[in-house]
């Protein structure tokens, strides 16, 4: 058995993402992982692909679009609060916030998010932007 876990956002992120999105770390357990993302107004994150694992996100806040691709599959989408998107094990992709509110999500990784070498930069369709100060 694993102990119960209860978790409030915290106020400033844990970690930054190797996409280079702010990321609050939440509650985990041995198959999956939860964590709270924010890309700022005008920024667009880098395009990765993980290695071994699969993400479901919601979206909570703010506007992006998102782009993902497998194998010769693509496609561009608008991300709005209430939107839910998969990003399974192998997926390129890459967003970036339009408008002038952040974007944020709420994403459960599976299994738990193993750590940055998880993430293999790759090349998507717009240019990252740096990484805030």
């Amino acid at each position: 058995m694993h102990p119960f876990e209860t978790r409030t956002l915290p106020p400033e992120p844990t970690i930054t993402a190797p996409d280079g999105s702010d990321v609050r770390v939440l509650v985990a357990l041995p198959r999956g992982s939860m964590a709270h993302f924010r890309l700022d107004p005008g920024r667009t994150s880098a395009a990765v692909e993980h290695r071994s694992v699969e993400e479901l996100w919601y979206v909570v806040g703010g506007q992006a679009e998102m782009w993902r691709r497998q194998g010769a599959v693509e496609e561009i989408v608008l991300l709005q609060a209430g939107t839910s998107l998969s990003i399974p094990v192998g997926t390129r992709f890459q967003f970036r916030t339009v408008g002038a509110e952040p974007f944020c999500a709420v994403g459960t990784t599976m299994p738990p998010w193993p750590g940055p070498d998880e993430a293999v930069l790759v090349e998507g369709p717009w240019r990252a932007s740096p990484a805030a100060p």
